[in-house]
């Protein structure tokens, strides 16, 4: 249970996905995957949500034109070239290159990525798949350039976000929009199909400020090495390749992970995670303190 407080009253919200403790567990997801209902107009047919009800994800081959990945990768290399974003604490760095690997609150730093969060492309698929008014729970640029940068060790999301932010339940969507092509070599997302089905909650309690090693190496809220294992061999791994402008959707329970880009090739994409306006975040269910606003946001207005 967590304790949330609000200007007058203090709520209770049960904990029903249990993670940190002195051992790792295995739940079975206790939320809908699809939270609206199958006729709701929408960008998305009704063949995709099943799909994306079964698998955790939906990939889409064309989200943004040429045109507009151009002017969106025009924009991420300004970000990155620009020192005073590099010395905001919103970028984060390679441990070894020392070089940018993430921007976080994208949307709030440049107004040509808040368009798109707007973009009904985008937050229309979101609402679509949670059945309500959606908000930002976290945006960022991910720079993975080639000839070192490192990846991201398998997790779910949901996990840190449940953990770390407070979100109650699995009513939270991400989407990956590729602004550089993802090869099968250049350390794309893999993500294990149906693994959204079960909560991994992982051995270890949340050391404090956890965000800021975390974002670069992941460690705290990472599965074993034998429930990779089974899980892998239950469900197996699906790669996913694209040109610049496609997109990824997937749940927030994935287990997922990507691997270091070795090649000479660039791999960057813009990252929004939508959270449902009946989703939103109380307290740490498993973390001593909150992570700052720009990875877990407490600002729950919805896209418009």
């Amino acid at each position: 249970m967590t304790t949330t407080t609000t200007m007058n009253t203090a709520t209770t919200v049960p904990d029903l996905y249990p993670s940190r403790g002195a051992t790792e567990v295995s739940v079975p997801r206790q939320d809908p995957v699809v939270w609206g209902s199958p006729g709701t107009p929408g960008p998305v047919s009704l063949a995709e949500l099943q799909a994306y009800e079964r698998d955790g994800f939906l990939p889409v081959e064309q989200l943004i034109a040429p045109d507009e990945v151009a002017v969106y990768r025009q924009e991420l290399e300004r970000l990155v070239a620009d020192p005073a974003i590099r010395a905001d604490e919103r970028s984060i760095v390679e441990p070894k290159s020392q070089e940018i690997r993430s921007v976080f609150e994208v949307h709030r730093i440049s107004e040509l990525f808040a368009r798109l969060v707007r973009d009904e492309r985008v937050v229309g698929r979101a609402r679509q798949i949670l059945g309500s008014d959606v908000y930002v729970h976290q945006s960022r640029i991910n720079v993975k350039p080639g000839f070192g940068a490192s990846g991201f060790y398998w997790h779910s999301d949901f996990e840190t976000w449940h953990a770390e932010d407070g979100l109650p339940n699995m009513r939270t969507v991400s989407v990956s929009i590729a602004l550089t092509e993802n090869y099968d070599t250049n350390g794309g997302l893999m993500i294990m199909p149906g693994s959204h089905r079960t909560f991994l909650g992982c051995a270890g309690a949340t050391p404090k400020d956890n965000y800021k090693k975390s974002l670069q190496m992941q460690d705290a809220g990472t599965p074993s090495d034998e429930a990779l294992t089974a899980m892998a061999s239950e469900y197996g791994i699906k790669l996913f390749t694209g040109k610049a402008g496609s997109a990824t959707w997937f749940d927030c329970n994935c287990m997922h992970g990507s691997g270091d880009n070795i090649t000479p090739f660039p791999r960057s994409n813009v990252f929004i995670v939508f959270n449902s306006v009946e989703n939103t975040a109380v307290e740490p269910f498993a973390a001593p303190v909150r992570r700052p606003e720009y990875i877990g946001a407490r600002d729950f207005t919805p896209v418009r």
